[in-house]
């Protein structure tokens, strides 16, 4: 294909005498050619700092791609002219949009000194030349990314340092569609690695596998805020994986800017399915409540340490907090008798110095035996709830 992009660029220098280049839609350069001189061009004119840096080193500076772009090139569906910058060291040039199926592939690009008049659509060779660009553009949608391309957008969105993730979310972003509401889900299998032939169910759905086994499904969304479909996909998916797989589905989003964020949402639903069995297997960010609170501390207060050490009296606290202080609740709940439960309320007391009476002493606690469940310290799971209830998340 880079061929047939080289002979393009050098046919289209030919008809409009000038230098001309080609670059995809991130300003990275596909091919160039030096104009041979022959014709009207002014000797010398035809060079510019941002040519010289494109071929030298096959990209453009964040400030010169902001200078195109405020001039509507990522618009433009028909040739334009872009004007000069002096201070900026910035010729005037002619820009072709390269498109194909309506999507923005590129960028032709010729510096010829306004030589052609972009509002008359009978300048010599601008037919010709926008049809060239045109025939570019579907050379580069047929190299469009496929299913391992955009896994590997996913992953460098969720997980690499800016600039990568830029790229990425573009490539995203072309695939699925500008705008379009998309659901991302977390996936969080019991145990290393995925069952040999697992793909998760969702069609037009991208997958991307992290370095912790944790496992990334975008999915684009009939409607925005729905989660239906996530909620049906994370059903269907933890179906094929082991006993003990949570999921969690981040907030709804118009397109794929938010990707490092919705990531964090479903992450962290899907660590508090793990830790909440009236959650379990899979949660939404919507229905996270104080967890929300509770993911965001760095763990439980160091004074708890004594009590953590101890699994029943941590989760005596739990349920009985839980239970807004009942007794005859938390009792319940705990099958004990209420003498029992008074009898372990003393020892948390006793172990962590806190008085029970007192609020802000309860919300430590609180917050505490939360954090160290997220965390699985010192708290035995509980069986999860059935599969059944995943498809009517709450939104």
């Amino acid at each position: 294909m880079r061929d047939d992009l080289q002979d393009l660029v050098d046919e289209v220098s030919a008809l409009l005498g000038a230098p001309a280049t080609l670059e995809d839609r991130d300003f990275t350069l596909l091919a160039f050619c030096a104009h041979d001189g022959t014709g009207p061009a002014t000797p010398g004119a035809t060079m510019d700092a941002v040519r010289a840096r494109s071929i030298l080193g096959r990209s453009s500076t964040p400030e010169v791609r902001a200078w195109f772009e405020s001039h509507g090139i990522a618009r433009a569906t028909a040739p334009l002219r872009v004007p000069a910058d002096p201070a900026a060291g910035i010729l005037t040039r002619l820009c072709l949009p390269v498109r194909a199926g309506g999507r923005l592939h590129g960028y032709l690009w010729l510096l010829d000194e306004e030589r052609t008049d972009v509002t008359d659509p009978g300048a010599p060779g601008l037919a010709e030349a926008v049809a060239l660009a045109a025939e570019a553009g579907r050379l580069l949608a047929e190299g469009r990314p496929g299913t391992a391309d955009l896994s590997a957008a996913l992953r460098t969105a969720l997980t690499d340092p800016a600039p990568a993730p830029g790229r990425a979310v573009r490539t995203l972003t072309e695939a699925l569609g500008a705008g379009t509401p998309v659901a991302l889900v977390a996936l969080l299998p019991a145990g290393p690695g995925l069952p040999p032939g697992w793909t998760p169910p969702g069609a037009g759905a991208v997958t991307a596998v992290l370095d912790d086994g944790a496992v990334a499904v975008l999915l684009p969304l009939p409607g925005h805020g729905d989660h239906r479909p996530a909620g049906a996909l994370s059903g269907a998916a933890l179906g094929g994986l082991p006993p003990g797989s949570t999921a969690g589905v981040a907030a709804a989003r118009h397109g794929c800017g938010e990707l490092t964020g919705q990531w964090h949402e479903a992450r962290t639903a899907a660590r508090v399915a793990a830790a909440d069995p009236r959650l379990a297997p899979a949660a939404s960010w919507a229905e996270l409540g104080a967890w929300r609170a509770v993911a965001a501390l760095p763990g439980p207060d160091p004074v708890l340490a004594p009590l953590l050490a101890d699994p029943v009296l941590t989760e005596t606290a739990a349920t009985w907090l839980d239970c807004a202080g009942s007794p005859q609740r938390a009792a319940g709940e705990l099958c004990i008798h209420r003498q029992t439960l008074y009898y372990r309320l003393g020892r948390i007391e006793q172990l962590t110095g806190l008085d029970l009476a007192d609020g802000a002493d309860r919300l430590l606690l609180h917050l505490g035996v939360r954090a160290a469940r997220l965390a699985g310290i010192g708290w035995v799971p509980q069986p999860p709830r059935p599969l059944g209830g995943l498809v009517s998340m709450p939104s």
